[in-house]
């Protein structure tokens, strides 16, 4: 593939609308804290749907370089960013899968994580955005090619996942209680039992009271 090729993909409609709703998304991930979990959940309601839409419209993207792409979302970026979710959804966060591509239909129930979900997609997005915003066209192609692969592979599937319990949640007048605080958390400093024991962090003596 050309340069000149690569600026046209790079800079086509499509993909620029992909790139807006994706910082959108991103944006709505690392603002948590400023809303209610209600408010949270109506943003990705909306958001969700939107972004499947602009990135299962791009073209197919080969990659050009060979070296491999760098990765800017660190694990502490992750993790604060994802008990900032867990703290929002409390003991709402847990939701039952109805697909898992490593279980085949009927075998098991499986349970997953909504906060979890969320940051898997964030990382992925989060990585192309950050890597897109250098302005080296080459790069920009490649982040967005191994976005892409990454959405056939994992992420595309977790969004569609988490749009139902997304749903579930909007409309069925949950009470999140405490997860309405704004208050930052940090595994084993004293934040409810049922965080703590999500972590591993917490009174082994006192499990059988969560």
């Amino acid at each position: 593939m050309g340069n000149h090729e690569v600026h046209n993909v790079v800079y086509s409609k499509n993909v620029v609308e992909f790139v807006t709703v994706a910082n959108e998304y991103c944006g709505s991930v690392e603002n948590v804290s400023r809303y209610s979990a209600q408010e949270n959940l109506q943003k990705l309601q909306k958001l969700l749907p939107l972004l499947y839409i602009k990135v299962s419209v791009l073209p197919k993207i080969e990659p050009v370089l060979e070296d491999e792409l760098e990765k800017y979302v660190t694990e502490l970026d992750y993790n604060i960013l994802h008990q900032k979710w867990l703290q929002l959804l409390n003991e709402n966060d847990g939701f039952y899968e109805v697909f898992d591509p490593g279980i085949q239909f009927g075998q098991e129930t499986v349970t997953a994580s909504l906060s979890e979900n969320l940051l898997d997609i964030y990382q992925s997005l989060k990585d192309f955005l950050t890597a897109y915003s250098i302005g080296n066209e080459e790069v920009m192609n490649d982040s967005l090619a191994e976005c892409l692969f990454y959405f056939e592979q994992s992420w595309g599937q977790q969004l569609v996942n988490v749009m139902r319990a997304v749903h579930m949640l909007v409309y069925s007048e949950v009470d999140f209680g405490e997860s309405e605080k704004k208050e930052d958390i940090e595994a084993g400093t004293g934040n409810p039992k049922w965080l703590d024991n999500y972590w591993g962090t917490g009174d082994e003596e006192n499990l059988e009271d969560v």
